[in-house]
């Protein structure tokens, strides 16, 4: 019996082909779409990796201009921490340092407009008036002093010493002259026994002596010798004796000393009838270890020299004030002295070493 084979047609085997030709097709479609998704994943990732760790960093470094705009406005109304000068004393100090460079006119200049915005600174008054007796205007000088009079017992001891000046006068001085008349630092004329005129007490030598001491900043001795008018009677109660000594903080300020400071008579009698003049020996002491006495205690102290009664014992050193107050910060050196002699309330003479002090210095209670 015959065996027929079958065969496969044409037609089916085209179709096999092209159907297997698109399963290929479409599995390649697949793996392309495959790599073509993660390699953009990938490209995404590495693109987002620098912005995600930059954005932090943006963040932290916008954050601080915030608070400062916030705080700008806060702290532009604190004021500065060292005191400003008013404008009058910012003049009075521009004028005394051209008064020292011999600048008198623009000196004068600077008083004025001081004068102007404060016309009842007896500090600018009595510069204006030393000024103005320096360059012989003594009728200047004496509407100066007036009007420091006038202020009355607030100008301290400008006051006093005005009140004086008015009383006394400063004597002209001609080109011809053949002696300058000698005069206290006050500017009042001195007599023949160097005593003020109309005063019953002058100063007629000072000496400062300044003793080496390996234990102190400045140890130093005044020698003050103190004239009574010759044939007038004394009461010695009505006799009081100011010596202030003053220090410089930082070279700038001038406040009354926190040194020790004490007073003894070389005569112990100081009556002026054995002796004339007499002498009172002030000294001055500034420890390297010490803690400093009130300004107070000193003034107090430095009214308490009265002839008659026991003068202050110098301090020991080691010894300290425990009711003293705190001095002014800063460091503090020896600046100078002023003398004040009062009998029966009213100023005799003054001395000032340096004689700026006269009016530099802090005004204490007469």
């Amino acid at each position: 019996m015959p065996v027929l084979a079958a065969s496969p047609s044409p037609r089916n085997h085209r179709s096999y082909f092209i159907a297997l030709g698109l399963i290929i097709a479409l599995a390649a479609a697949e793996i392309l779409a495959a790599l073509i998704h993660f390699s953009a994943k990938a490209r995404a990732e590495r693109a987002a990796t620098p912005t995600t760790t930059l954005a932090p960093m943006a963040s932290r470094s916008a954050a601080p201009p915030a608070p400062s705009a916030l705080s700008t406005p806060v702290s532009s109304p604190i004021p500065p921490s060292s005191p400003t000068l008013s404008a009058s004393e910012r003049l009075l100090r521009e004028a005394r340092a051209l008064n020292e460079r011999g600048d008198t006119a623009n000196a004068l200049a600077r008083l004025q407009e001081a004068s102007q915005r404060d016309p009842k600174n007896p500090q600018v008054l009595a510069e204006m008036a030393t000024i103005y007796e320096s360059i012989q205007l003594f009728d200047r000088s004496n509407e100066t002093w007036r009007k420091i009079q006038e202020l009355g017992p607030s100008a301290g001891t400008l006051y006093e010493l005005a009140d004086m000046k008015l009383k006394t006068g400063v004597p002209a001085v001609t080109a011809n002259s053949p002696e300058q008349t000698i005069t206290d630092t006050a500017g009042t004329p001195l007599d023949n026994e160097g005593i003020p005129e109309g005063s019953n007490f002058g100063v007629t030598d000072i000496a400062t002596e300044e003793t080496p001491d390996p234990e102190a900043e400045t140890n130093l001795r005044l020698k003050i010798a103190i004239k009574a008018r010759p044939g007038v009677p004394i009461d010695h109660s009505k006799l009081r004796i100011m010596v202030l000594f003053y220090d410089l903080v930082d070279n700038e300020k001038v406040v009354p000393t926190d040194a020790d400071v004490s007073y003894e008579w070389m005569n112990p009698k100081h009556d002026w009838i054995e002796t004339n003049p007499e002498t009172l020996i002030v000294t001055y002491l500034r420890s390297k270890t010490r803690a400093g006495t009130s300004e107070a205690a000193l003034s107090a102290a430095a009214a308490a020299v009265t002839p008659g009664k026991n003068s202050p014992k110098p301090r020991k050193r080691a010894e300290s004030n425990s009711d003293s107050l705190p001095s002014d910060p800063g460091r503090r050196k020896y600046l100078g002295y002023v003398i004040r002699i009062f009998y029966n309330d009213k100023l005799q003479t003054v001395r000032a070493e340096p004689t700026h002090l006269l009016n530099d210095a802090p005004n204490p209670s007469p």
